[in-house]
């Protein structure tokens, strides 16, 4: 059955990597945790596509699964092919619509089960076709495999939240207070007591 479907918003992308991703989960401790409710994630896409079908946590995790490469890829060359075989394996096809007195530009699958995958493929091209391939990357926060998607002015975003980074600026501040006490006791005890009596 052909579908009719548009680019997933880059914050749904990034939930949905995020939620329902096998690597996310396991490096943060919730691999062995009840998946978030599929209604919520449903309900981000009604918009996006006809969803018909209750989408189950099992396809959910796989289509994450299938998008978390794209993010973990170390140059844009690897990304670029990973996005390519994506389009590919969905079949997904541009197509125009009459909407009154104009076209609206849009896209189509042959087999609703590629409905999502497809519309995140679609949003992966767009958005590495206008940025950097540095605007996509996986949180470099300490036991975490986040995504995350820069839509910054400034293009420097590394962590997947706030609560990352602050996380990683907290361990660096700790980092440096030790090697500081470190230096300092290292230096008391290497001085030579004085023989002279002053």
């Amino acid at each position: 059955m052909v579908m009719m479907i548009e680019a997933m918003p880059l914050e749904t992308l990034a939930a949905l990597v995020n939620e329902w991703g096998t690597a996310p989960r396991v490096a943060d401790g919730r691999g062995g945790q009840a998946y978030p409710n599929c209604a919520g994630m449903a309900e981000r896409l009604a918009g996006l596509m006809p969803v018909s079908a209750v989408l189950t946590e099992r396809e959910l995790a796989e289509t994450a699964d299938r998008l978390h490469p794209v993010f973990a890829a170390p140059d844009l060359a690897e990304r670029a092919r990973l996005i390519a075989a994506l389009l590919t394996d969905t079949a997904v096809r541009p197509t125009v619509r009459t909407m009154t007195d104009r076209l609206q530009p849009g896209w189509f699958v042959e087999a609703s089960g590629n409905a999502v995958l497809a519309s995140a493929a679609i949003t992966l091209r767009q958005y590495l076709s206008d940025h950097s391939a540095e605007r996509l990357g996986l949180c470099t926060g300490r036991r975490c495999a986040d995504v995350y998607i820069d839509a910054s002015p400034g293009g420097r975003r590394r962590f997947c939240s706030v609560t990352c980074q602050n996380r990683a600026r907290v361990a660096a501040f700790r980092s440096r207070q030790t090697e500081e006490t470190s230096r300092t006791t290292a230096s008391r005890t290497t001085r030579a007591p004085r023989t002279d009596g002053s």
